[in-house]
């Protein structure tokens, strides 16, 4: 049978309450006290009730964690990071509720009573309906991977466009002139982020931009298998593709192996995440890591001093993205 703070108390010769409030570190129970009492639970292998806990003191004791999609265009490599990060802050009375809201079912209402804070990871403007809800019921929030125009949250992202623009810059470093660029979702703010650096680092170095060479695409690998082979019908095809995400980059590389061709001797690639599978693939794929892990770390901890009331500075934070060179890019001869 489970110890109960009521055998605790029992045995320290003090009341529940007094228990209770120690192992809550209330101010009004002196420190003596406190560590008697916290010593004792821990020598018993006390574990606390968390939902009796909750009832008392109105909290549920859950964190919802949010995608705009967990089933389309949300990589494996970046939902894990996501989930590592905040896990490995997040206090451990809490539990992680994790959903994609394209397909949250209002059942489960977005309320107090329900989450104690949530995490939004939001690649899309579809989600300012959902992420105005949470704000209009007062719950602590945190909205990584998307810039947000709102004082009342805190705004964690990535610096995508930097980290898209270095990439290209990259490949004109290697004398590289025709770059194309596979997209990834039009409805995902990322896609535009990472165009904006391809066509800044294109003119920063006064390369014509050549539409052929932007083609739509989606965040999986058929798009970069399917998207690949129609660059390399061009009569005039690049020698280099920068593509909007790993998974595209494979796909990538995989059409390019079933024309007979090579990469990086005929074609160089670059992706962006940095996944896990970049140092296993032939050749080994150059990428811009986007440091989730970082992100999601640093929105657990703001989201935790949220719902503990603590001071928060609520500006905008970015998170540097960095480029890891590996063996997908060649060097052309002037």
């Amino acid at each position: 049978m489970s110890v109960t703070i009521k055998d605790i108390a029992k045995l320290a010769n003090v009341s529940h309450t007094t228990v209770s409030r120690a192992l809550n570190n209330s101010p009004y129970i002196n420190e003596e006290t406190k560590i008697r009492i916290k010593a004792l639970a821990k020598e018993l292998n006390y574990v606390p009730n968390y939902n009796a806990k909750s009832l008392v003191l109105l909290k549920s004791y859950v964190i919802g964690v949010f995608f705009s999609s967990i089933s389309e265009g949300t990589s494996d490599t970046f939902f894990h990071e996501i989930i590592k990060g905040i896990s490995k802050v997040i206090d451990k009375e809490y539990n992680l509720v994790i959903r994609g809201i394209d397909t949250y079912e209002s059942s489960h209402p977005i309320d107090n009573k329900n989450f104690d804070g949530i995490i939004v990871v939001s690649q899309s403007k579809n989600d300012d309906e959902f992420i105005n809800t949470i704000i209009e019921k007062n719950i602590p929030t945190v909205v990584i991977n998307r810039s947000i125009e709102n004082d009342n949250i805190i705004n964690i992202m990535s610096n995508d466009t930097k980290g898209s623009y270095d990439a290209v810059n990259y490949f004109i470093k290697n004398n590289h002139k025709k770059i194309a660029l596979i997209e990834g979702n039009k409805e995902f703010e990322s896609s535009l982020y990472r165009k904006k650096g391809y066509i800044q680092a294109l003119e920063d170095n006064n390369i014509s931009i050549n539409d052929n060479y932007i083609v739509s695409g989606r965040y999986n690998l058929e798009s970069g298998y399917a998207n690949m082979l129609k660059l390399l019908k061009l009569e005039d095809r690049p020698t280099a593709v920068f593509c909007s995400n790993d998974d595209i980059a494979v796909g990538a590389m995989k059409a390019v192996a079933e024309q007979n061709l090579n990469v990086p001797k005929d074609i160089s690639i670059i992706g962006f995440d940095d996944s896990n599978f970049c140092s296993y693939v032939t050749p080994t794929l150059t990428s811009v890591k986007k440091d989730s892990l970082t992100m999601s770390e640093y929105g657990g901890i703001s989201l935790l001093n949220l719902i503990k009331n603590k001071e928060v500075d609520k500006e905008k934070v970015y998170i540097e993205s960095r480029l890891i060179v590996r063996e997908s890019v060649a060097h052309l001869k002037e």
